[in-house]
């Protein structure tokens, strides 16, 4: 059973630490899962608006939380017991939070900030900001990893000119590049040119379009998730998606996805 802290892990009262590495935080994994559900998406490309994504739901816990059938993060009974703790003041707590979502933050802030000592200190500052908000946190249909990245990227907007979002990670650093690739058999030369051309045809999309994605298929957020994330409807961010998948689908004509 958890129980409360007696006193303040280091990171709770400093920044947190962060590895020095995109590798650290499941880059290259995080890319490849990405990569197998865009072209999910596309082979599906007709029904694509619909996808709701997320885990599967825990019943009325979950339902009372605000999450609809099968919206709920798998282990939501024990991240709901984490953020209740936390909440009340227990900095063990929210250290297991910051573990279980650590690396889902540096993922969608290094996408969009495209360097890793800046995206290092933004997650960093996400969770001391979280930490000191922890109080206004409510269960509102969406996972509390949607609530971090609202607050990454309000501060990724705050140090930066434009508000658009922008992949400014490399293909290569997605790809997680290795120099040995070109010894490869021929057939994973020619998977790691087909996973070449879909991130750069993701990097081509709108700014919007872009963010959904990312959003939807890296971030592995639900359309109410994301939705909250981006302050549309619901509706809006189907649409969003819908486009996204035409655009990479005339982008994409030419390859056997």
């Amino acid at each position: 059973m958890l129980r409360p802290a007696r006193s303040a892990p280091v990171w709770a009262t400093s920044t947190p630490a962060i590895g020095h590495a995109a590798g650290d935080h499941g880059m290259g994994p995080a890319t490849a899962d990405f990569l197998a559900g865009l072209r999910a998406m596309l082979t599906i490309a007709g029904d694509a608006g619909t996808l709701s994504g997320g885990g599967s739901s825990h019943g009325g816990s979950a339902a009372s939380a605000g999450f609809g059938p099968g919206e709920a993060p798998q282990d939501f009974e024990r991240i709901s017991a984490l953020v209740e703790l936390a909440q009340r003041g227990d900095s063990e707590a929210f250290g297991l939070l910051y573990e279980r979502y650590v690396d889902v933050v540096y993922r969608y802030v290094y996408v969009r900030v495209g360097g890793r000592q800046l995206a290092e200190d933004i997650t960093s500052e996400t969770f001391l900001r979280a930490l000191r908000r922890m109080d206004s946190f409510s269960w509102q249909g969406r996972d509390i990893a949607a609530w971090f990245i609202t607050i990454a990227r309000n501060l990724i907007t705050d140090n930066a000119k434009s508000a658009r979002f922008r992949m400014e990670v490399s293909t290569a650093d997605m790809l997680d590049a290795d120099p040995r690739v070109e010894a490869a058999p021929d057939h994973e030369v020619l998977d790691r040119l087909r996973d070449e051309r879909l991130l750069e045809a993701v990097k081509g999309l709108k700014p919007e379009q872009a963010e959904c994605v990312v959003l939807r298929f890296l971030q592995g957020l639900t359309l109410a998730e994301t939705a909250k994330v981006l302050g549309k409807s619901e509706g809006a961010v189907k649409q969003l998606q819908l486009r996204a998948v035409r655009a990479l689908h005339r982008e994409l004509a030419d390859v056997d996805i």
